[in-house]
């Protein structure tokens, strides 16, 4: 069977205001009822795998075993990263660990951001793949160009691969090209565009590896060794890995080696790079307009509206791209999309949040949503999970009111623990020990009100933890 190894790091700004340092696009439901994430575990349902290894950031931890843990995916099986080093020591990282269980699987690496439309093509390209993955050769997957796109790196073909017609070996692998060069790509029928997954022999990756990148090995071997976890997570030493140098794959090994072979998908492809690319592969009414969320519009034509709660009317524009989130507007014209990252760098420039996280947000226990944040009091309202709770801890500088909107609350302050339910509410002063636990089945809502001369999240002083924060 296959090991699926998911690559869903990466904090991208081109989604923005959707997008977020610390909620960026793969973790997003822009296609489907699902996240990316999500959907790409999803597609490849009818294709025999192991239990899929998920590689991303320490930040995004809690929110990738939520997602896994909703569509039934979640077990010791989270790589956390604490820097990010780009893919050739993410899947080191993947294939030593997969190793160290005692097993040489054929990995399927796939990033967790891209849609595929084309299911059964897909499948076909992976069975397609694994004759030449079972032996020695590492296999990447050539999108059929559908146009001169330059912000993707190409792949020439070479000679086909005996007499499997669909498979060629790669004469090689170029760097994102200007318009004129990728309409001679396109044109000669000899170019593909390099789609990032990939396929191999977790031992034949490490030996290519150490062939040409023994650094990288070292320092991957170093940084997994020794460390700890828990159910759900698999710890990366911070100060070894730190030193591991940051290089691709393709830098790293594809480019290099002679036993690279390269399989056609022709599948309706997308890496989604921005809001005018989710036009394209988005469905769409009868005026070219694609729509999520709540919207009026009048002689409204090819535009891209997409809103959180809040009604958005649109009157007499073309190809704009429209979206609502709690805490930003966006507008702009959808030639001009790649101008967004102006308002990314603005925001980090100034420090504003709304560059780094939403409105709401995820927590191992569950979600905040920050409804009121000023500068002596905060208001939030708070969705605990079944079976989670809160840490055992005390602030020195702000109480906490607690009001129960639905489901039931076992408090503990002090020496005293109790229930509330709906309509019921408690007060925690200052320096009293305190926890918030769910103990039913459904969801745990709140309204909670933070008063003080200081909020911020450093006046949380844990006593004890069940997500190993300190």
């Amino acid at each position: 069977m296959l090991l699926p190894v998911i690559m869903a790091g990466g904090t991208g700004s081109r989604l923005w205001p959707m997008s977020r340092e610390l909620h960026p696009k793969q973790f997003l439901r822009l296609h489907s009822f699902h996240s990316m994430l999500q959907e790409t575990l999803n597609r490849l349902d009818g294709v025999e795998i192991s239990e899929p290894v998920v590689i991303c950031n320490q930040d995004h931890r809690f929110m990738v075993a939520e997602q896994l843990r909703q569509i039934d995916m979640l077990s010791h099986n989270i790589i956390l990263e604490p820097v990010g080093r780009n893919t050739a020591p993410a899947i080191a990282l993947a294939a030593l660990n997969a190793l160290a269980q005692g097993h040489d699987p054929i990995m399927l690496v796939l990033a967790a951001d891209h849609i595929i439309k084309d299911i059964g093509a897909f499948h076909a390209a992976i069975e397609a793949a694994q004759a030449f993955a079972a032996g020695q050769s590492l296999v990447t997957f050539g999108i059929v160009p559908t146009g001169p796109e330059t912000g993707y790196g190409y792949i020439q073909r070479g000679e086909s691969w005996g007499e499997h017609v669909s498979a060629t070996c790669v004469k090689r692998f170029v760097e994102k090209p200007d318009l004129a060069t990728a309409q001679n790509y396109v044109d000669s029928g000899e170019y593909f565009w390099n789609s990032g997954m990939f396929m191999f022999r977790a031992k034949r990756y490490l030996e290519e590896l150490e062939k040409f990148r023994p650094d990288i090995l070292a320092a991957c071997q170093h940084a997994l060794s020794d460390t700890g976890g828990d159910k759900n997570f698999i710890n990366v030493k911070q100060d070894a890995f730190a030193c591991c140098p940051d290089e691709s794959i393709d830098y790293a090994v594809m480019e290099k080696t002679q036993d690279a072979v390269m399989i056609p998908l022709d599948a309706g492809w997308s890496d989604v790079g921005s809001w005018s690319a989710l036009w394209e592969v988005s469905p769409k009414d009868e005026a070219g307009n694609a729509l999520t969320g709540d919207t009026f519009l009048h002689n409204t034509h090819d535009c891209y509206i997409n809103t959180d709660e809040k009604l958005v009317a649109a009157v007499g524009v073309d190809n704009l791209v429209m979206v609502n989130t709690k805490d930003a507007v966006l507008v702009v014209d959808k030639s001009k999309v790649q101008d967004v990252k102006k308002v990314v760098e603005y925001l980090k420039k100034h420090n504003r949040s709304e560059y780094r996280r939403h409105r709401e947000v995820y927590r191992p226990w569950g979600i905040c949503d920050i409804l009121v944040a000023e500068k002596r009091f905060c208001v939030n309202r708070i969705t605990v999970n079944p079976g989670e709770a809160f840490s055992l801890q005390i602030h020195h500088h702000r109480t906490e009111h607690w009001v129960v909107l639905a489901g039931t609350a076992r408090v503990t302050t002090g020496d005293k623990t109790f229930l509330l339910t709906e309509n019921q509410s408690t007060f925690i002063p200052i320096g009293v020990v305190h926890r918030l636990e769910n103990p039913g089945n459904i969801p745990l809502e709140l309204i909670e009100v933070q008063a003080g001369s200081y909020l911020g999240n450093d006046d949380i002083i844990r006593i004890k933890d069940h997500y190993g924060r300190c």
